[in-house]
């Protein structure tokens, strides 16, 4: 188990909290009783009344991509409006690369 802390989330609450890390035990969140979804250490939540940034936040979560650090800083470029999304699935389904690498893409 690792020593420092690692933030889940709660996309139906649009909750993030932090705890530490250990991939044995599955988190539920505290105001829903859902099991959370592991973000990484260097997530940053969005405001909660945001709407359209936990929709993307969701997307990314759900293709499998985190925020975690690499051994040179943060987890890297990452989409941040609806319409990067869209130009990146879209970008996708046209070029057959899977969706987690093309919404990692900064340039489509």
């Amino acid at each position: 188990m690792s020593h420092g802390k690692t933030s889940y989330v709660c996309l139906p609450c649009r909750a993030s909290y932090k705890q530490f890390h250990d991939p044995d035990r599955e988190r539920r969140c505290p105001r829903c009783a859902r099991v959370m979804v592991h973000a990484g250490s260097a997530f940053a939540p969005p405001r909660r009344r945001d709407k359209d940034a936990w929709r993307v936040l969701s997307v990314l979560l759900h293709a499998g991509i985190g925020f975690h650090k690499s051994c040179c800083g943060g987890p890297g470029w990452r989409p941040t409006t609806l319409r990067e999304v869209k130009a990146r699935t879209a970008y996708a389904r046209r070029t057959g690369e899977p969706l987690a690498r093309a919404l990692k893409r900064y340039v489509v």
